[in-house]
Formats: structure tokens, C-alpha cells, sequence
């Protein structure tokens, strides 16, 4: 890999990874619709020299075209708002294919763990039959299934699996990214699930890197792949560390099926939420094993020290600096 584009960078993933290939020396692009966005992004990265920024909308594919010349891999990071998901995710990805079909490049779609539908073993492999019962999980898995269309005959496609994700980029497309955001600015946040429940989660920065390693991967293409976090922790857990990196003690509230519902009639994305609520109850846990037979060991960051530097960093970031208590 030798010159990469990151489409979608200014989201949670996507400026991840865009940090993650800058460090590593290769050429990037990141492509995005917000120049100020991506101008912030390329700032705080301290102005690499083997950074670019395009401008661009990712449902058109010349524009995609126009701004991806010479890259051999292509970072599909871009999202559609949450209650949009269903008329929009497979446009959306038919879009970003084209484009890299166009190029002849290589593609890393980054998705999540809806098509695999309930936990049918205690760590789900890249072989977990795939039988998802939410409307969310079934668009997702037709995403799947275009992704890896035979009528793309020159992009190359690998998809790489996140569990919800946590890191200082990590925005509303995160469960766990507003809470901490709350947290850190001494709010009273919310939580969304079950508090009590383990879950798992993957620190930004580790998911980053791992990607990085399978895209340089030529024998990776065509394939699924899982990206396990640091094990499992409870909403109580993650409330007390962020609590204490921040120096506050705000409240934070779970938000169940009832919760989700009354705040839904005014934020159509909370209630959206409501049918992935079994997750909370019933986590889908990733296995690494076939990353660790291919790739080589999981990067996975303590939860103790990894929400301490989210937290800590949102807090320089934003200005936001508090006692410890």
C-alpha cells in the first residue's frame, strides 16, 4: 500500500485510520464533505506533508474518481445518518464500488456486527451463520452481499467487522461516543442499554492499526474480517473510569426501550435505536482467532487506559479542564 484515500475520514473510523496511514508514511487522502471538517482534521494531525483533503459527496462516484488518483486502496468509512440506514446504505456503498471498480483499486469496507443476528457461541468467527432479524441487520447483510458482487471485476473488497467502537474520534455513530463526550465535559450523560451487561468495545487507535495491517495484505481481499476489542466491561465500569479521568461526578442514565421511544419522538435516530436494543442485552462478542492465525496478535488497549486518554483528550480538545474530585 503505497497511497491510500479514506472516504468518510472526519467520522469516528475514518479519521482513525487517516491518522493511523499518516503515521505510517503512506500518502492519504482524505476525502470528506466538509472542508472545515477536514481542514480541523488535517490540523490536528499537525499538517503532514503526505496528507491531502478532497472535497467531495461519496454518492456521487466521479467525484470519488477525481479525488483518489493514484491510490491503490481505498478506506470505505462513510456512513448515512442511522434512521436513514435502510434507503440509503446500499446506494451509498453501489456509489464508493463504482468508483473503486472505475480505478481498479482495492477497497476495506468497515461495518459492524448487525448481520450476524443473535449469539449463537460465546465468540462469533467470520463463519457465524449470518441470520439477523432486525430490518437494520438485514439491510446490512444485502450491503454484504453487493460489497462482494461479481460485477465488480477490478475492486478488489475486503470487509473488516467492528463491535461498537470508543477513541477521541469517535462521534454519534458510536453508542458509547456521546456518553463519553458527556462525561468529559461535565454533563450529565446517557447511556444507552443495559448498564450491568458486559459488553464489548474497541479502542479506536487499536481497531486503526489492525485495518491497516490486513489492507497491506494482498491475500486478505475478498474476505470477512472480525476485529475484536479488549474483552467485555459493564456501562457502570466505563461511568466510573470516565468519571474519574474527568474529575466530575454528572450522573449517567441508562436509556432502555421506554427511554429511547419518549426521546425518539423528537430525535427520529434515538428511536431507530430501539430494535438493536437486544445487542445491550445479549452482546455478539467477536473472536480474533483468524486475525491472529493470518495477521499476527490483537492490539487491544486496557479499558482503564484507553477511556482515561478519550476522556483526557475530548477535555483538551474542547477546553474543558475540571478538578479531580
Amino acid at each position: 500500500m503505497e497511497k491510500a484515500i479514506v472516504v468518510g475520514a472526519t467520522g469516528g473510523t475514518g479519521a482513525s485510520i487517516v491518522e493511523e496511514l499518516v503515521g505510517r508514511g503512506i500518502q492519504t487522502i482524505a476525502f470528506g464533505r466538509s472542508h472545515s471538517k477536514l481542514e480541523q482534521l488535517r490540523a490536528r494531525l499537525g499538517n503532514p506533508e503526505q496528507l491531502t483533503i478532497a472535497v467531495g459527496d461519496a454518492m456521487r462516484p466521479d467525484n470519488i474518481v477525481s479525488a483518489a488518483a493514484g491510490a491503490d486502496v481505498l478506506f470505505h468509512c462513510a456512513n448515512v445518518p442511522y434512521h436513514e440506514m435502510v434507503s440509503k446504505l446500499i446506494p451509498l456503498g453501489e456509489s464508493v464500488m463504482a468508483a473503486a471498480e472505475r480505478l481498479g483499486i482495492k477497497v476495506v469496507a468497515i461495518d459492524g456486527i448487525y448481520p450476524y443476528g443473535r449469539r449463537q457461541t460465546d465468540r462469533v468467527t467470520e463463519e457465524h451463520p449470518k441470520q439477523p432479524h432486525t430490518k437494520k441487520g438485514k439491510t446490512r447483510l444485502a450491503y454484504e452481499t453487493m460489497l462482494f458482487d461479481r460485477r465488480w471485476s477490478r475492486a478488489k473488497v475486503m470487509i473488516v467487522r467492528l463491535p461498537d467502537y470508543y477513541g477521541p474520534t469517535a462521534n454519534e455513530a458510536s453508542y458509547l461516543g456521546s456518553t463519553l463526550e458527556a462525561i468529559a465535559a461535565g454533563k450529565m450523560a446517557f447511556f444507552i442499554g443495559n448498564m450491568h451487561v458486559p459488553r464489548e468495545y474497541v479502542y479506536l487507535p487499536d481497531a486503526a492499526f489492525m485495518i491497516a495491517e490486513l489492507a497491506g495484505r494482498e491475500e486478505a481481499y475478498g474476505q470477512n474480517w472480525n476485529i475484536p476489542g479488549a474483552g467485555v466491561i459493564s456501562g457502570r465500569e466505563i461511568a466510573r473510569i470516565a468519571r474519574e479521568a474527568s474529575g466530575t461526578a454528572k450522573p449517567v442514565i441508562p436509556l432502555g426501550r421506554v427511554g429511547l421511544s419518549l426521546i425518539g419522538m423528537g430525535m427520529p435516530v434515538m428511536k431507530e435505536i430501539v430494535e438493536m436494543l437486544y445487542l445491550t442485552e445479549e452482546p455478539v462478542i467477536l473472536s480474533g482467532d483468524k486475525y491472529k492465525r493470518w495477521i499476527g496478535p490483537v492490539r487491544a488497549t486496557a479499558f482503564e487506559k484507553g477511556i482515561s486518554l478519550t476522556v483526557r483528550e475530548l477535555q483538551r480538545r474542547n477546553g474543558f479542564l475540571f478538578a479531580a474530585n
